[in-house]
């Protein structure tokens, strides 16, 4: 029998199978309000990106010094894990349309004040970490209300297209946003990008504007205000949400070879600056390819188990990146553990999403950001402390491989985790 539309009309059977290929786009399709944030926050992520870019160029103009570069990403790091966890709180209490509109207009705040400090020729390397420490002050407090709205806007069953789309935003805004970021700047200058940044601001706005108020579950005016150790405590008693971090921290504190890219761009491939840039932008284009095809993941009902294969299968291809010593096969399997990274990151999402009450949301979205903020950074730490102490092929492969086993002792571990069931979830 033909697959039938929503008024029952017969169908095409090739759309039918083009859906199943490519992105879900079906939460775009049903829920005005989500096509409104998610619309918002892609543009909004672009325009961030370009400012983190021009922040960056910026810093070098007035120091000459990378070290003086690094420091932007540590001024942002303390915040993100701090305002992570209290801003997780402070959405299980509030109106989180409400934070998410006051956030969203502090991170446009900011962008404005950098470029008018541009545009005056104020230049000061404090005012810059001053600024970066304050907008992923707003960041940590809108992401956990932001990510907390998705599962109040649509059903769960489309949770899982709805953090394929979100994969989506953050890839393309990781590509889009530098590329147009340098181009502005050189031509135009630095307060040309803050000011592209800031006017980008005005679609977030303009959806959170549109939203329906959104108290958390539970929240009326008698409750008391959501405590982060609370959030803490349920997840000590939740296996399943805790396999959801303890995962992702094997790929990317174990197995994150991005520190080591500039040495193996040299010493494996003999190539230089733009051979460091390929070797980046190959997982963030994988990541793009396994979102935009990502229609046949709402069909999984079995996430744990599809998140220990794709963590594996992370650790997997960068242990064969550190073997190979083609380049072009070298970036395949980059793309490959970007596009394994991306399924794993929509099934988190997804079980973060259902399995958790509206309640704890929250809470457990920024013990999310701690996670997806700090793991990278102890991964580049301890991949450039092995390499440094051993070899890059070492510390690459090496890397891979003892993901691949942490993820195998976990499942062994924790044996319902792959047993979980999308239509019955269980934290």
């Amino acid at each position: 029998m033909e697959p039938q539309g929503p008024q029952g009309a017969q169908e095409p059977r090739g759309s039918v199978t083009k859906r199943r290929i490519l992105a879900d786009l079906t939460p775009l399709r049903t829920s005005v309000d989500y096509r409104r944030l998610w619309v918002g926050n892609t543009i909004s992520w672009v325009g961030q990106a370009m400012t983190s870019l021009a922040v960056s160029l910026q810093v070098y103009d007035l120091t000459h010094s990378s070290f003086s570069v690094g420091l932007v990403g540590l001024c942002s790091l303390l915040p993100l894990v701090v305002f992570g966890l209290y801003g997780g709180a402070i959405a299980d209490t509030v109106d989180r349309r409400k934070l998410g509109l006051f956030s969203s207009l502090g991170s446009c705040g900011l962008s404005l004040a950098l470029a008018s400090a541009a545009y005056l020729g104020f230049h000061h390397v404090w005012f810059l970490y001053s600024v970066v420490a304050l907008q992923a002050v707003c960041g940590a407090l809108n992401s956990p209300a932001r990510s907390s709205m998705i599962p109040r806007l649509l059903p769960p069953e489309q949770l899982p297209a709805a953090n394929a789309l979100s994969s989506i935003t953050t890839t393309s805004g990781m590509m889009l946003g530098p590329m147009l970021g340098g181009l502005i700047v050189g031509l135009w200058g630095y307060q040309a990008a803050y000011t592209v940044d800031a006017v980008a601001f005005s679609a977030s706005l303009y959806a959170m504007w549109k939203l329906p108020s959104m108290r958390p579950e539970g929240a009326g005016a008698g409750a008391k205000r959501a405590s982060v150790f609370d959030g803490l405590r349920f997840l000590a008693t939740r296996p399943n949400l805790r396999m959801t971090f303890f995962t992702d921290l094997c790929a990317m504190v174990l197995a994150h070879p991005r520190a080591l890219f500039p040495a193996v761009a040299v010493v494996w491939f003999g190539g230089d600056a733009k051979t460091v840039g390929l070797l980046v932008a190959a997982p963030a284009v994988g990541a793009l390819l396994g979102s935009v095809f990502s229609g046949w993941l709402g069909r999984i009902r079995r996430h744990g188990l599809a998140i220990l294969l794709s963590v594996a299968g992370w650790g997997t291809a960068v242990a064969v990146f550190g073997l190979t010593r083609n380049l072009w096969l070298g970036l395949f399997f980059l793309a490959v553990a970007g596009c394994a990274d991306t399924i794993s990151m929509v099934f988190r999402s997804t079980m973060l999403q259902a399995a958790v009450p509206d309640e704890m949301r929250g809470r457990l979205q920024g013990v999310f950001i701690v996670v997806v903020a700090g793991g990278p950074r102890l991964g580049d730490f301890l991949a450039g402390s092995v390499g440094d102490a051993a070899s890059p092929t070492v510390a690459v492969t090496g890397g891979g491989a003892a993901c691949v086993v942490a993820v195998a002792l976990l499942a062994a571990k924790w044996r319902a985790f792959a047993r979980y069931d999308a239509r019955v979830p269980e934290a």
